[in-house]
């Protein structure tokens, strides 16, 4: 039996590329489960859940403080908010009237900021993506019926978002 006289210790390349390959797979399957872009989305989507919440909940408190939702007008022009002139549709951005402050006002924007802040809401929430100019918070609303208040966001991401009372 001959001894030899290199005796060399080490990782041969294959053996680092077969590592690096398998680190790289985990790291890919590690990414692909968690998907942050859907995790953002979701979480976005949940905003928007609670601040339509808060807003008819706001909305709810007036109406049961005196208020009745025939009186629900439009600062603009006065039209009375109702099925006729604010109709659900497809829940769409141009459906119903949308939810705005006392800066802004027309034929398609609800005063809310008036109504309902500060006795029901600091302010009105605006949506988590898209502050638009001009004080309009991305919410809109519509009338499923003479009693019947929908509130909705637009811009939700991959599912619809709204809460009817």
């Amino acid at each position: 039996m001959a001894k030899r006289g290199n005796n060399l210790q080490g990782f041969t390349l294959i053996e680092i590329l077969v590592v690096i390959g398998l680190i790289a797979i985990l790291a890919a399957v590690t990414i692909i489960a968690i998907n942050p872009a859907q995790n953002f989305q979701d979480a976005r989507n949940s905003e928007r859940r609670s601040e339509v919440t808060q807003i008819l909940n706001a909305i709810s408190q007036d109406i049961v403080a005196g208020a009745s939702l025939s009186g629900y007008v439009d600062a603009d022009d006065g039209d009375a908010f109702n099925a006729t002139n604010a109709p659900c549709g497809t829940y769409g951005a141009t459906d119903g009237w949308a939810v705005g402050d006392s800066t802004v006002t027309g034929d398609a924007e609800w005063d809310g900021e008036t109504i309902l802040a500060p006795t029901y809401l600091a302010s009105i929430p605006e949506d988590p993506q898209d502050s638009t100019a001009g004080g309009v918070s991305g919410y809109r609303m519509c009338a499923e019926s003479a009693t019947r208040l929908t509130l909705f966001a637009p811009l939700a991401e991959g599912t619809t978002v709204q809460v009817s009372r």
